[in-house]
């Protein structure tokens, strides 16, 4: 039988196989939009999850940066509190306790005030990459910080109470000649008699750090136009 004949005999197949090949080439075009939609869905996921991941470390790297700026304030904050007692004679005369090493409390934050300082980097942009070394200088501020605020507040609590009746009315002295040497009005040599009164009446009571020595007598001498007492008694007090 040749093809025509079988075409001519079995025409009626062309329906059937032609709804079954019509049927298959739709599926597999249909398959193709899916996979095509499909790998459209993952490129946006994927693009989403590359972006999320640079927001995320972008939003890292500025947190970190104000956590290392914060820290940094803070330490410097605790230092100038402190540093007010280094150079204000008056307020030691108030506070005694804050520079006498015998108290506990005094020698816990002169501690913690070394750490928090040998934690602390020159450079503070190096704790930026560093997350154990600002995790260690943030707990050494936050201990520096805690320590100052006890030794402060005992000092307050206590000011002279320790003193006896005696050592009590020369701290008045001191204060009240300190006030007399720091005072413009005064003469040249009534304010460097009074401030060496003020060391007299306070040897043997109060520690002053050399810091606060060296302010009262710049202050004097830059008053008076005349350079700084040297080898004074303030030194030793």
């Amino acid at each position: 039988m040749s093809f025509f004949e079988f075409v001519g005999a079995y025409w009626w197949l062309v329906f059937p196989l032609g709804a079954a090949f019509g049927g298959s080439a739709g599926a597999v075009v249909k398959n193709v939009r899916k996979w095509d939609e499909r790998r459209r869905r993952d490129r946006l996921e994927l693009a989403r999850i590359k972006y999320g991941a640079r927001v995320a470390a972008a939003e890292q790297a500025t947190a970190t940066r104000t956590e290392v700026e914060r820290t940094v304030a803070r330490h410097d904050a605790v230092n100038a509190r402190w540093l007010r007692y280094e150079l204000d004679v008056a307020a030691l005369i108030d506070y005694p306790l804050i520079t006498d090493m015998r108290e506990p409390l005094t020698v816990d934050f002169h501690r913690a005030r070394r750490d928090a300082e040998a934690a602390r980097p020159e450079d503070p942009e190096q704790l930026l990459t560093e997350p154990a070394d600002l995790a260690a200088y943030r707990e050494a501020v936050r201990h520096y910080e805690t320590a100052f605020d006890r030794a402060e507040q005992e000092a307050r609590r206590r000011r002279t109470s320790d003193f006896s009746p005696s050592e009590q009315q020369a701290l008045v002295r001191a204060k009240r000649f300190l006030a007399l040497a720091e005072d413009p009005a005064a003469g040249q040599a009534e304010r460097q008699s009074a401030y060496r009164r003020v060391t007299r009446e306070l040897e043997g009571l109060v520690v002053l750090p050399t810091a606060a020595t060296d302010a009262v007598e710049q202050r004097i001498a830059g008053a008076l136009g005349a350079p700084p007492a040297t080898g004074g008694s303030a030194t030793t007090a």
